[in-house]
């Protein structure tokens, strides 16, 4: 008896320590890890946005008592000798005296001009919203009164927008009649307009939410959220005027948003949650945790490199990331609806392993024993 006993303790023990190095191993590269805020006078948040100025980085998101109430406004916080301001609303939506609605989506943008563009939607819900736009010459400190983008435009829908041969590509969609991907363009920081035609028909794919990739021989790609179970890819060759049909990477999708960036050292690295939808959940919405980072060479074969995310309580999604001057990588995301999460990353630590036929490499079993990473 004692005999079985010491080697139960032995196998839990084993258990334990292989688990607490997978769990150490998806860490490895975080040099922060924190809230932007611990209390506020809004109990939920969504959908931020980060960016970085000369006066350092600043963050967005909506917040109110609930997506879509009319409560629902734009805050941002800044990072100030590496403290997070007390977040300050900057935008509502009171669009007359007797008229009010939700505010949605913030994006955040630095011109090379030296004025912060801050993109989001206003509307009673997302088929209904339309397109505004705020702008900051104090590197968002004071913000200008808004402007309505013209009928028919959004700006970008989730995700940054890209600066490519002088044309600002802002990555947009809509969810009416089918969810469909398609650019605006603005040469002129956004003050006049053109768009593209959409690239997919929201049939084969119903994709929404795209982010901007960029390759030294000049390619585009696109990556984003479905309805499919699946993280969508389209590219151009013509700096983004056209775009290939969507293809599926080898990668899950939630049915819920996603953001990537290219590096400085060309590779591309993405933020995600590795999961597939859950029948349980309306409208084919999967569980929204793990959230997790992958890095790839060309778009295509995807490596796995960090767990943000883990907990089976609530959801953590709908990331932004992009890498600052330094090189480091600086990731904002919702957790459970109630706070917005910073975490910053040094990509050079970052220790990377295949991804198999959509597994995460490391997972735990059904029966508790950590599959080979």
């Amino acid at each position: 008896m004692i005999k079985k006993l010491n080697l139960l303790t032995i196998c839990l023990l084993l258990v334990t320590t292989l688990v607490t190095a997978q769990t150490n191993r998806w860490k490895q590269g975080i040099l922060v890890d924190e809230f932007i805020y611990d209390t506020a006078s809004f109990p939920q948040a969504h959908a931020s946005t980060i960016a970085e100025t000369p006066d350092g980085l600043i963050a967005a998101w909506f917040g109110g008592t609930k997506e879509g109430n009319k409560d629902v406004c734009i805050w941002t916080s800044r990072l100030v000798n590496n403290k997070w301001t007390v977040p300050e609303m900057v935008a509502d939506g009171v669009l007359s005296d007797s008229i009010r609605y939700a505010c949605y989506n913030p994006v955040l943008y630095y011109a090379p001009t030296g004025e912060l563009l801050l993109f989001y939607k206003i509307g009673p819900n997302v088929a209904g919203w339309t397109g505004w736009l705020k702008r900051s010459r104090d590197n968002g400190k004071t913000w200008s009164q808004r402007e309505a983008l013209p009928e028919g435009f959004l700006g970008p829908i989730k995700n940054k927008p890209e600066l490519i041969n002088g044309v600002l590509i802002c990555p947009s969609s809509t969810e009416q009649n089918g969810w469909k991907v398609h650019f605006e363009y603005t040469k002129d920081w956004g003050r006049t307009w053109t768009k593209s035609a959409p690239v997919n028909d929201g049939v084969r794919f119903s994709a929404i939410q795209p982010s901007i990739l960029k390759y030294k021989n000049g390619d585009l790609q696109v990556v984003g959220r479905t309805r499919n179970t699946v993280i969508y890819q389209s590219r151009s060759k013509d700096n983004g005027i056209t775009w290939s049909p969507m293809t599926a990477l080898d990668l899950p999708n939630n049915n819920s948003g996603t953001d990537a960036v290219t590096l400085k050292d060309g590779r591309q690295l993405l933020v995600y949650n590795h999961v597939l939808p859950d029948s349980t959940w309306k409208k084919g919405k999967g569980p929204r945790t793990p959230l997790n980072v992958a890095l790839s060479k060309d778009g295509r074969h995807w490596m796995a490199a960090l767990v943000l995310e883990d907990s089976p309580i609530s959801q953590y999604s709908y990331p932004s990331v992009i890498q600052g001057k330094d090189g480091m990588v600086h990731i904002v995301y919702t957790w459970r609806r109630q706070k917005i999460k910073y975490v910053k990353i040094d990509p050079s630590k970052l220790k990377l392993s295949a991804i198999k036929n959509k597994q995460w490499p490391g997972a735990i079993s059904a029966k508790g024993v950590v599959t080979d990473d």
